[in-house]
């Protein structure tokens, strides 16, 4: 694995917090992750217009002149609303503030933003060491077995680790690397094995296929690199679909946190197959970390 070049491991945890019920965990995860990697932290509050907006399109079912009074109307309902929104995302993150001095954390920037969210952490990329969000937001918190409109679109547009979010905190105390031979997780290895997020923490590196000298190679290399870095390190080749094969080991080995890789293949194999990223994200009841 002399192949692999570790990216610099620097920049602020950038925490993405709104009105869920997953806001609260967040906010534990990265105090959690910033106190391990003694790192900057950044609450990161955006306001999507789609959140508030009332706009509609009255064309051809009223009059011209109606019309126009009833969108100025709208517009003005629209500000309003704009209004009550920012000010509810300035409690939010002053809640959250208060959260995460209380865990001993102090310094925290915090942001508003207005725009789409991936748009906003793109634009943040450069000074983003890792990213903590919850598994789904407001508009789709009660949705059970579903990840949130915006995680599978900023997992592939984000090149850093993100680490997604339960409704509830503990801190790890396993942890377990979806170990596939790819490249992003041979990195993904030096990068745990590296950083002190996860340092003292018995890992578990499990392969899904057939049990061959390759796979059985494959793993002892990166259990290698685990070890080396001081790591109580186990390794284990499962067969079966990934997503439940995973599940089942995670929940056998009772493995609190997962880090896997994502989107391995292109979108039109996706579209066909589907993918084990998604699956996982929406089917695993543990925090999950993936890496690009």
């Amino acid at each position: 694995m002399t192949d692999i070049v570790i990216p610099e491991m620097t920049g602020k945890v950038i925490a993405c917090i709104d009105d869920s019920r997953y806001a609260e965990s967040v906010c534990d995860y990265a105090a959690w992750s910033v106190t391990r990697m003694q790192a900057p932290l950044s609450l990161l509050h955006v306001l999507d217009k789609d959140g508030y907006s009332m706009a509609q399109n009255f064309s051809g079912s009223i009059g011209l002149g109606a019309q126009e009074t009833l969108l100025q109307e709208l517009a003005g309902l629209d500000q309003q609303r704009a209004r009550v929104a920012l000010e509810q995302g300035k409690l939010m993150l002053q809640a959250a503030v208060q959260r995460l001095e209380s865990s001993g954390i102090q310094h925290v920037e915090t942001r508003q933003r207005h725009g789409e969210l991936v748009d906003t952490l793109v634009e943040l990329a450069p000074e983003t060491r890792m990213l903590v969000l919850g598994k789904r937001g407001q508009r789709s918190a009660s949705a059970h077995g579903h990840i949130g409109s915006h995680v599978e679109s900023l997992i592939r547009t984000l090149h850093k680790p993100v680490l997604i979010a339960q409704q509830t905190f503990a801190p790890p105390q396993k942890i377990m690397m979806a170990f596939d031979g790819s490249l992003t997780m041979r990195k993904g290895v030096h990068i745990v094995a590296a950083s002190p997020l996860f340092k003292g923490l018995p890992c578990h590196l499990v392969m899904v296929g057939a049990d061959t000298e390759v796979a059985r190679a494959q793993l002892n290399d990166a259990a290698g690199v685990l070890d080396q870095a001081g790591f109580e390190t186990s390794t284990a080749i499962v067969a079966g679909e990934a997503d439940v094969a995973l599940t089942q080991y995670q929940q056998q080995q009772h493995i609190d946190l997962m880090i896997m890789g994502a989107y391995g293949h292109s979108r039109i194999r996706h579209l066909i197959l589907g993918s084990t990223t998604t699956a996982m994200i929406s089917k695993t009841t543990i925090s999950l970390m993936v890496l690009r």
